[in-house]
């Protein structure tokens, strides 16, 4: 091992990345939820008319809880942990930490044009962040077929949602709503543990 590498070696220190990243995800969910402001009115009428405030919560709540979850699952593979995870690591909770922030503006907007821009841009950045931090559990953690398989399905749809994300930047200069339907694709591709974006890089012959 090289000193470049300054590894902290142990199992247990993974375990304090983990506990880490978890509590920040806790307070990232928890603010967006403290920006759901209950309506002064009663009745039906005034909550219907928190539609978008309600649906930008969902989605982001959706996101954060993928990310947490393939987090979990990327670290189980880690070995040690070296001071180049743990800043890739950082730079990923610091982009998620944006998340709050732009789910008020595009709820508060109603999707609109620069709002769902905001939003596709912020999301796509805790995208690029990731892929660092599964580079370099790649490089120094386990290398079982088990780990094989996790890395190639989610290095394949990391790159289906980046592309997804610039697409729906693009796509929301023209209508908003496409450039969401961009990002809610990204949600339904990594609920699917696999399924055809496997199979068309495998039919591609990429690993």
């Amino acid at each position: 091992m090289s000193k470049s590498d300054d590894s902290f070696e142990t199992r247990g220190s993974i375990g304090r990345v983990e506990a880490f990243s978890d509590g920040v995800l806790a307070i990232i969910v928890t603010i967006m939820v403290l920006e759901l402001h209950a309506p002064e009115q009663e009745g039906w009428q005034p909550l219907l008319h928190l539609w978008p405030v309600f649906l930008a919560y969902v989605l982001s709540f959706a996101y954060v809880a993928i990310y947490w979850v393939n987090h979990h699952r990327l670290l189980a593979h880690a070995t040690r942990v070296t001071n180049r995870l743990v800043w890739n690591n950082m730079g990923l909770l610091f982009t998620l930490s944006l998340v709050p922030f732009a789910t008020a503006y595009l709820g508060e907007h109603h999707f609109s044009r620069d709002a769902t821009m905001l939003y596709l841009g912020v999301m796509l950045m805790p995208a690029v962040c990731y892929i660092p931090l599964q580079a370099d559990v790649r490089r120094h953690g386990h290398r079982t077929p088990a780990a094989e398989a996790y890395y190639r399905t989610s290095t394949r749809k990391g790159l289906v949602s980046t592309l997804l994300y610039l697409a729906g930047l693009g796509l929301a200069c023209w209508h908003p709503w496409a450039g969401i339907a961009c990002a809610g694709a990204v949600a339904v591709l990594w609920f699917l543990p696999a399924g055809p974006v496997d199979r068309l890089f495998e039919a591609c012959g990429a690993g």
